[in-house]
């Protein structure tokens, strides 16, 4: 029979399963991960705030994701790594730090879908009205895209979890890497239907809204390319759209692999491990595909990293 803890404050975590041999190289891969999220994230915000020259809307709406990519890893990758360490008795998280971990983790992946929503508005601007594109991508309208990102998440979100927490929890075992919503409502010995339904409609529209507008952006996109037939509109919008497309497919693909997994018990360490990549590899990635692939970007940081090395020189 199953013993029951009526709403404890303290809970229990699998954390992640590793053998003791690989625990330390566990942790080194995680935490080498971690590293390279915050320099590169931290690294190309930088480097766009503070380049006047990439002070466009394009960049200015792309660094939301480095904000969203830093903040979704600096709440839940430094408990994975503590409790690595850990022995599994011993990976106890409160219920509170559960909540919060859980929100953080839902509010990164919904909001990674918004940021790229608006991302892909600019480019429809850009490369279908060209003409006014400087009149309607204000810094004003930025600023209402941004909010409207965060918004929207956000208020999902806060419904998402508030929804669970009106339940009473009758479990104290978390059997996952991590806390999400699924994972928390299911401590509860109540009936959870009502949280199962809005957790399918939020999933539906999230993905039915990110996929909608991706495509209906690229397919009017395509259509405007192929009747202009200008080489350089054709060559701005390859270049512009394939760095953003890109991103997107990295994020798209990672969320639909764990939506997957989910529907396949018997693969549930699988999915548990689909869901710390879906946090580490888009993160990595994001940063590194805009620098390589943006000119305007790559062009700074070769100047930036050529001025480094002169100084380095004229040190010596």
């Amino acid at each position: 029979m199953e013993n029951y803890t009526y709403n404890s404050i303290i809970l229990q975590l699998e954390g992640l399963r590793a053998s003791e041999e690989a625990t330390y190289p566990v942790f080194v891969f995680f935490l080498l991960f971690y590293v390279a999220i915050m320099v590169l994230n931290i690294g190309i915000f930088i480097v766009i705030t503070t380049h006047r020259s990439l002070h466009e809307p394009m960049y200015m709406l792309f660094c939301n994701l480095p904000i969203n990519d830093i903040l979704g890893n600096s709440i839940m990758v430094p408990r994975l790594l503590m409790d690595i360490l850990k022995s599994p008795s011993q990976r106890y998280i409160s219920y509170v730090e559960c909540v919060v971990q859980a929100f953080s983790t839902h509010t990164y992946g919904t909001t990674s879908h918004t940021i790229l929503i608006i991302m892909a508005i600019d480019r429809y601007v850009a490369i279908c009205n060209p003409l006014r594109y400087q009149t309607i991508m204000t810094n004003k309208t930025v600023i209402t895209l941004s909010a409207l990102a965060w918004g929207v998440a956000l208020l999902f979100i806060s419904i998402l979890i508030g929804l669970t927490l009106r339940l009473s929890r009758c479990r104290t075992f978390i059997s996952n890497p991590f806390c999400d919503n699924a994972s928390l409502f299911k401590l509860s010995c109540e009936d959870v239907t009502i949280n199962n339904l809005f957790g399918l409609i939020y999933t539906v529209l999230l993905f039915g809204s990110s996929m909608g507008s991706i495509a209906i952006t690229y397919i009017k996109i395509t259509a405007v390319c192929l009747v202009t037939k200008s080489k350089m509109l054709n060559s701005r919008a390859l270049k512009t759209c394939s760095t953003h497309l890109s991103l997107y497919l990295i994020m798209l693909i990672s969320g639909l692999i764990i939506i997957v997994l989910h529907r396949f018990p018997a693969y549930s360490d699988y999915r548990k491990i689909a869901s710390l990549l879906f946090h580490i590899i888009p993160s990595i990635l994001n940063p590194i595909i805009y620098g390589v692939q943006s000119s305007e970007v790559r062009h700074v940081l070769i100047q930036v990293l050529s001025f480094k090395k002169s100084r380095a020189v004229k040190d010596v």
